[in-house]
């Protein structure tokens, strides 16, 4: 199985904010899992395979978006690529 490399700019497509969920907090590619969860997860010591064993709706490209993400806030780095639906 290969490595597939995604830069940042296409990891940050699969994040999308909808003010009717969560109060329009970051999610990921509209399946009502929020950025933050998945980064307190993380940060809990969870693994990746442990997350993708609990929510089966997310693959590893969709954790590496929220780190992604987590970097452009932190970096101060555009966010407005991430899209508003709803």
């Amino acid at each position: 199985m290969g490595l597939t490399v995604m830069n940042q700019d296409d990891l940050l497509k699969r994040i999308t904010s909808c003010p009717d969920v969560f109060g329009g907090k970051p999610i990921v590619r509209d399946l009502h899992i929020s950025v933050e969860l998945v980064l307190s997860l993380l940060a809990q010591g969870e693994s990746s395979e442990s997350i993708l064993d609990d929510y089966p709706g997310l693959g590893q490209t969709d954790i590496n978006a929220c780190l992604a993400y987590a970097h452009a806030v932190v970096a101060h780095d555009r966010t407005d690529r991430i899209a508003i639906t709803g």
